[in-house]
């Protein structure tokens, strides 16, 4: 800890204009002490950083859960019951809807707990402890190693880290890079498999405004769900079993009842995914003008394909619903980027930063040709990667059934390498997906897409990016000429193109059925084109990547010894974070500032009914016009729906409970602002806000609206504005 401390001590206390303003930064819980409990005590904040995290007694991060490998969740009660986004859940409650009974649209709510729905694959995982392994870890590593050394000298060194470990059968060890490989962190997790889904309000509350407001402000959704973890007898991680019990939690989180006013101290805990913070300018310039504007547009190609056959059909919106989702998201959140960057001018504030940099450095130093040879790295890697990335797109995230055939390619490389043994070790994983997979595929949608998205493919690229056997020259068309018929012919004659066919050759024996997957047509196609792809791009991408990665390495490094005065903290990685600010507004454009809160009232205004986005129940507009609102309203006697908080956060956050300076939960954190989803790379204070369901808005919704208030009364709602007694959320035995 000391090397740690040592290491960050020199970029706290001194500001200029590279310093951070409050709100930034996604800070390492168990450096808090140090690094920001005196920051966060001047906005307001009461508590310590000791109640934040302990290893000697129950903290706030014992009831944080890394929800599914991709959000965030929180313990809300003394009996496991889990609160995260309605849209980490998405995927689990879609799988338990049907036409007939449909939880996405009418939602649903566990009377008992023998109603309370399991969900093969989910997991909830606890942070433990975190130790700090830098020293080990760079253990031999010099400057003058090569990225391949580099790297392969370090995992030798984790995997001694890890053999040092002695951990219990239900824990597990992760290592994670910091500060681009300057810094080693490691964190003991345990994970719970049996987690049940509890309750869901409808789509109609859960997905209100749905992707026309998605990313946007004012914002009026209740973007929550209800789930709780299950364990055996002795309260530890267990397979589902019927026998299993409610999870009792070392901390969980009381629910506050006097809500927010802005300026109020926030705190947002959890696992945001995936920052760059300390990017060159080369690397913006990429971004913006390169890879956003292709992943756009392949994304928004594939999803108005899909958006005109769910508007025409209940059975393949429900189908598609996830998945439309998934792709939606980024899709927007990449235009709200692009747009955020520019307007913000990152590109010229960062060349502005290195000329800075370039300034401060010595005649002799070794970081002299740094950004000269980052860019003419990202000059080579900028064509490679615009074709990695339509590679990845059109073929991996948007046509499902070339996605699928990538998975029957790796079963069929399994047999080669490793023989039999080798496919029936794999084969019980590719039935189950096959069998989830066309669950939620319709061919028709799949077809157009390909057909569309191949014709972008073909188009754009580079023709020594794309195949020879894709090329339009190779089917006798000329350039002008459609891929259509083409296309078709693939899905015709397919033999996976539905799953009765698909699972009659995966029950074969495995010489023949890897013989009928590789004389499949379109297997064929997709199988040439990742060895293709492999050869002629993603190799020579990966090699230079290599290089733009030590070179990140050195450049992160070189910025913390020339900008001493400016606080740095390490871009986010999916490891447990600390983000801290204040509610507060913001003003997007000339002459608009947006209030911090919006309340029922905006929710009934946006009312279309029947529209899919923005109709609302007959319950629903009842309890608003009898303003029964219960114990949730604010001082104004208005039922708040969400907040604005500028709390530093990105995806993973979602699910991340929004915590008030005593500890307790007064929302729940699920979105950004459009003007401000450029802070993975760009964070301004100014206009960067994180949006956060009320949590009176949530306690509403289950108690008034659902009628479900044996939940309630399982939670520990608080007045902590009125007055403040104990460390709240103990587990009293």
């Amino acid at each position: 800890m000391r090397r740690i401390i040592q290491f960050l001590f020199i970029t706290i206390f001194t500001f200029n204009t590279y310093a951070l303003r409050a709100g930034e930064g996604m800070w390492l819980p168990q450096l808090l002490k140090l690094l920001n409990e005196s920051e966060m005590k001047s906005m307001g904040m009461k508590i310590s950083a000791e109640d934040i995290y302990s290893v000697n007694k129950g903290s706030l991060k014992d009831a944080i859960v890394h929800f599914g490998g991709g959000c965030t969740s929180e313990v809300i009660s003394g009996n496991g019951l889990l609160l995260t986004n309605h849209h980490c859940g998405y995927g689990q409650i879609q799988a338990h809807s049907t036409v007939e009974n449909n939880l996405l649209k009418d939602g649903f709510w566990a009377t008992s707990y023998k109603d309370e729905l399991p969900n093969p694959g989910l997991t909830a995982t606890f942070i433990d402890y975190i130790d700090d392994v830098t020293a080990d870890a760079l253990q031999g590593v010099t400057e003058n190693m090569s990225a391949t050394e580099r790297q392969s000298r370090i995992d030798k060194n984790l995997a001694m880290v890890r053999s040092k470990y002695k951990i219990e059968s239900y824990q597990n060890l992760m290592i994670r890079p910091f500060f681009d490989g300057n810094q080693y962190f490691a964190f003991v997790t345990t994970t719970f498999t049996d987690v049940r889904l509890v309750g869901t309000p409808p789509e109609s509350i859960g997905k209100y405004g749905s992707d026309t407001d998605n990313w946007v402000w004012p914002r009026h959704t209740g973007d929550f769900s209800l789930f709780r973890i299950y364990a055996d007898k002795n309260n530890k991680p267990a397979d589902y079993n019927p026998n299993n019990v409610p999870y009792t939690p070392k901390h969980f989180l009381p629910i506050s009842l006097d809500g927010v006013e802005e300026g109020d101290f926030t705190m947002v805990f959890g696992f945001p995914g995936r920052t760059n913070q300390y990017l060159p300018a080369a690397a913006i310039s990429q971004i913006t003008d390169v890879l956003n504007p292709a992943k756009i547009a392949i994304r928004e190609t594939a999803l108005n394909i899909t958006d005109k056959y769910m508007r025409k059909d209940e059975a393949t919106k429900i189908k598609y619903a996830s998945k439309y989702a998934s792709i939606a998201n980024y899709w927007k959140k990449w235009v709200g980027e692009s747009l955020g960057l520019k307007k913000s001018n990152a590109v010229q504030k960062k060349l502005d930063y290195e000329k800075e940099f370039q300034h401060r450095l010595p005649i002799n130093s070794p970081y002299k040709t740094l950004l000269n040879d980052m860019g003419q790295l990202y000059a080579q890697i900028t064509p490679l990667a615009l074709a990695n990335d339509y590679y990845s797109e059109v073929v991996l995230r948007n046509v499902d059934l070339t996605n699928y055939m990538a998975s029957l390619k790796r079963l069929v490389a399994a047999y080669k390498n490793n023989g039999v043994s080798g496919y029936n070790d794999l084969l019980p994983r590719i039935k189950s997906m096959t069998l989830n997979f066309f669950k939620n595929y319709d061919h028709n949608i799949d077809e157009e897409k390909l057909e569309a998205l191949i014709e972008m493919y073909v188009s754009n690229l580079d023709t020594k990016f794309v195949p020879p056997f894709l090329q339009k020259e190779h089917f006798g068309l000329q350039t002008h000429e459609s891929m259509s018929y083409v296309v078709k012919n693939w899905y015709s004659k397919t033999q996976f193109n539905n799953v009765a066919s698909a699972m009659t050759i995966l029950e074969k024996d495995p010489d023949s059925a890897v013989a009928s997957i590789q004389n499949d047509d379109l297997f064929k196609v997709i199988a040439d084109w990742s060895d293709f792809n492999a050869s002629n791009v993603s190799a020579h991408y990966n090699a230079i990547q290599k290089d733009i990665d030590l070179l990140q390495a050195k450049y992160t490094k070189a910025q913390m010894e020339v900008f001493k005065e400016k606080r740095f903290y390490p871009d986010a990685n999916s490891t447990m974070r600390v983000t801290y600010g204040q509610v507060k507004g913001y003003i997007p454009r000339d002459a608009v500032y947006y209030e911090p809160v919006t309340y029922l009232d905006g929710v009934i205004e946006k009312y279309v009914p029947g529209d899919y986005e923005f109709d609302l129940s007959p319950r629903m507009l009842e309890l608003y016009k009898a303003k029964d609102y219960g114990q949730y309203t604010d001082k104004t006697g208005k039922l708040p729906v969400c907040f604005l908080g500028s709390n530093h956060t990105t995806g993973g956050n979602s699910g991340s409970p929004a915590i008030d300076a005593h500890g307790n939960l007064i929302g729940l954190n699920f979105d950004r602002v459009w003007e401000g989803t450029m802070s993975d790379i760009n964070y301004d204070a100014d206009i960067c806000r994180n949006i956060m369901v009320d949590a009176r808005f949530i306690l509403w919704t289950i108690d008034k609206y659902a009628q479900a208030g044996h939940l309630i009364k399982e939670m520990k709602l608080v007045h902590p504005k009125k007055r403040f007694k104990d460390t709240p959320g103990k587990v009293k035995k």
